[in-house]
């Protein structure tokens, strides 16, 4: 091919590989890897490599230690047309209100904030576009999604995750709203005469109300929950699971999944140790009809903005098993650090009360502290977190458009004394599944945020990877 012709058209990747004196595959290779320089694409899908691109890759064959750093120069010197919008953008966020909409819902420790997906979700997708989470969590990217007028895929291997994703995204019709508010004037009034029966001390006294609802067949319960608790989460459990439509039942389980814990003897969402709180009898239902009013009003708040032309789908699944979903156009997640946080014992007592399959869960979660703390010869180490992400991606490049982007908000973990770079260990995951990393930003988490196990202490920054899957299969 001529000079004038080549720089008109460009080359093929096996015109380039011929010139290299390399195999195509080997090319393919190199290109998966990130060694060389990724090139635009013709109208077709087929990559076009410039004579500036095709040169630097012979010279690469040649010496390729000293051409990778060339290309590497090429490639920061070159960044994507969205690169400075985002820089721009001040990503501390410091003072910004995360509580609004639905995203007050249900406590979810180490949640990322609402802005950082809102940002990425405006700048990396379209209106119309389908918006990943593949580590859903609390469902703070798909709200943000749907919002946006995005349709959303919530993807999580935690049933509780799924429970609460389904209800921050659900649309509320007016019978499901007066379902809701007859649950709330029940559970209070009933709450109310249980105390003020206490307090007169005649017709309720200690002890007295017994539900004949099912409660857990858990060995700890009376360890970790009151006798009278129990009473009343057993009732309440059983209103809640009684009611006709699933809108209803899922924000009104999700409610009474938030206060399981405010309402047992387990200190906090993140410690799990055990003291006496004194829950005062009634008091389970009456923080039951609070909760549940206010997620009531949050959820008609969402329902007022969100559009019901655009879809939300939640799936419950492992990514190791390779699950099958709609196509993605962006995805946004935080996923799980490794050693910092243990999803399965911190919500167990939640999971319980809801009947689900906590054992399932805590075999599957991704990066939980007890597997990673583990001082035994199969405890996990990086290479485990980064084979289970190279399977991930390998995934993930298959439902993800081509050159679509994956942006994963992470921090570092200490392993056995040792700091991790996750953002590097993600991205270099990534390029045999055929991503690149675009960009990377530094965020410093606000004080009162992203609490992890107090032996490990909090993580004060975090990074916001951004891959791009430039060899995908759509």
């Amino acid at each position: 091919m001529s000079g004038d012709r080549l720089e008109q058209y460009g080359s093929s990747t096996a015109e380039v590989a011929r010139r290299a004196g390399v195999h195509r595959d080997t090319l393919l290779r190199w290109l998966r890897h990130g060694l060389v320089l990724e090139p635009s694409r013709n109208r077709h899908g087929w990559r076009t490599f410039s004579e500036e691109e095709a040169r630097a890759i012979i010279s690469f064959a040649k010496s390729p230690s000293e051409t990778s750093a060339r290309i590497m120069t090429i490639r920061e010197a070159e960044p994507p047309p969205y690169a400075t919008t985002l820089n721009d953008i001040d990503w501390d966020f410091q003072g910004a209100k995360t509580n609004y909409l639905t995203h007050r819902i249900h406590p979810y420790p180490a949640k990322f904030i609402p802005q950082i997906p809102n940002a990425l979700i405006q700048e990396l997708s379209s209106v119309g576009d389908t918006v990943g989470d593949i580590f859903c969590g609390s469902g703070t990217t798909l709200v943000e999604a749907l919002t946006l007028k995005r349709n959303a895929v919530g993807i999580d291997a935690n049933p509780l995750a799924c429970l609460i994703s389904k209800s921050k995204t659900t649309m509320l019709e007016d019978a499901d709203i007066e379902i809701l508010q007859a649950l709330t004037a029940k559970s209070r009034a009933f709450g109310d005469s249980i105390l003020a029966s206490e307090e007169e001390g005649d017709l309720f006294p200690p002890g007295r109300f017994v539900s004949s609802a099912w409660r857990p067949s858990y060995d700890k319960l009376t360890f970790w929950f009151d006798a009278h608790v129990i009473e009343e989460l057993a009732e309440a459990l059983q209103w809640c699971r009684a009611l006709p439509s699933e809108a209803a039942r899922d924000l009104a389980l999700t409610s009474l999944s938030s206060i399981i814990v405010a309402v047992s003897r387990q200190d906090s969402d993140t410690r799990y140790v055990r003291r006496e709180k004194n829950i005062p009898q009634g008091e389970t239902m009456r923080r039951f009809s609070r909760t549940l009013e206010q997620a009531t009003n949050a959820a008609v708040e969402f329902t007022d903005i969100a559009e019901s032309r655009f879809q939300r789908h939640i799936i419950e699944a492992n990514l190791l098993d390779a699950p099958q979903v709609p196509p993605l156009d962006l995805v946004v997640c935080s996923p799980p650090y490794p050693n910092a946080y243990s999803y399965h014992l911190y919500h167990q007592t939640r999971m319980i009360w809801m009947g689900m399959d906590q054992p399932k869960f805590k075999r599957e979660e991704i990066g939980s502290h007890r597997k990673y703390s583990s001082p035994g010869k199969n405890g996990a180490t990086a290479e485990t977190f980064r084979g289970e992400f190279a399977s991930i991606f390998q995934w993930l490049a298959r439902h993800l458009k081509r050159n679509g982007h994956a942006c994963f908000v992470v921090g570092n973990s200490t392993l056995k004394g040792k700091t991790y770079n996750n953002a590097d260990i993600l991205s270099e995951a990534s390029r045999a599944a055929g991503f690149r990393e675009a960009m990377r930003i530094a965020r410093t988490i606000q004080s009162t945020k992203k609490a992890f196990n107090p032996v490990i202490g909090k993580i004060k920054q975090e990074q916001i990877l951004v891959l791009q899957n430039a060899d995908g299969a759509r």
